[in-house]
């Protein structure tokens, strides 16, 4: 993406969705953070409880619907954060905006945080916002990224700073849509793509209490389909465009998993949430280039 990242592990978004906690996950030792998602406007998301931990399976279950403060809050507290560290910024639609004006709410938020992202990351696959996932079908894939690039170039003209855009996608795909989307991808050239968000399937979980509740499912029973779409990822795009691995890393061995399949970069959370601070130290000191002398 052009960017020199200090080591390629990341926070993923969806803890720090309003930039409110920059200056203390900072001192956890990531190479770069992502805050959001974050909407045009403030919203609430879904009614609690809407969060539940599944601990013999190191997962969480959640259907949070982008509850965030609105894109101003956020550029707020990044304004008042003392990170100066690589910031990405994930940004989607408001949960009673009509999908089919979906990229209104995609660009408002890329020229609100065009001045302060390292990169931005289109969220189209978030399962807890109505619809949403319907913009990783092929046309619909094509419009968005269409409008989203016509608005970074503008940008781009007007204030001669280029902003990187990711795309964040589902581990719910089959092979001929994970193939029709990273068509659209090199398309419309975008800069990285991060695989994956979390999933609707209750593979590993099944049983457990808690494991009907409805919403995302992450942590260690995602992995295997999130590593699945980044392998067929990988091989649709081979190095044109960098992937960034996330879903199911609790340790190393995970991590080197994510790095096989292609990942050039990792991301995490639920491993953060079991794992503690601990689990960045590993990956970094895991990850770190060998040096041969």
């Amino acid at each position: 993406m052009g960017i020199d990242f200090p080591n390629p592990v990341g926070l993923a978004a969806g803890l720090d969705k309003n930039g409110a906690h920059l200056d203390a996950l900072a001192g956890f030792g990531f190479g770069f953070i992502e805050i959001g998602t974050v909407t045009p406007r403030p919203q609430p998301g879904n009614p609690r409880p809407r969060m539940f931990r599944l601990p013999p399976a190191r997962a969480l279950i959640n259907r949070l619907g982008f509850n965030n403060a609105g894109v101003d809050a956020l550029l707020a507290n990044v304004a008042a954060s003392r990170y100066r560290g690589v910031l990405g910024i994930n940004i989607g639609k408001n949960g009673d905006t009509p999908i089919e004006r979906a990229a209104d709410d995609y660009r408002m938020c890329l020229r609100k945080v065009h001045a302060i992202a390292h990169y931005v990351t289109v969220n189209i696959s978030s399962p807890n916002t109505r619809d949403l996932r319907q913009l990783q079908q092929a046309d619909a894939l094509d419009r968005l990224l269409a409008s989203i690039m016509e608005e970074r170039y503008r940008l781009e003209q007007e204030h001669r700073r280029r902003v990187p855009i990711a795309v964040k996608l589902a581990p719910d795909l089959d092979e001929a849509a994970v193939a029709a989307a990273a068509a659209a991808l090199l398309r419309h050239e975008v800069d990285a793509v991060i695989a994956t968000n979390t999933t609707i399937a209750r593979d590993g979980v099944a049983g457990l209490p808690g494991a009907d509740e409805a919403g995302g499912l992450s942590g260690s029973p995602l992995k295997a389909r999130a590593t699945s779409v980044l392998r067929s990822l990988h091989a649709a795009l081979g190095e044109r465009i960098p992937l960034i691995g996330v879903g199911g890393i609790l340790d190393a061995t995970d991590a080197a998993e994510k790095l096989a399949a292609g990942a050039r970069l990792v991301q995490v959370y639920t491993g953060l949430i079991y794992r503690g601070p601990d689990l960045v130290r590993e990956l970094v000191t895991a990850m770190a280039p060998r040096n041969p002398g």
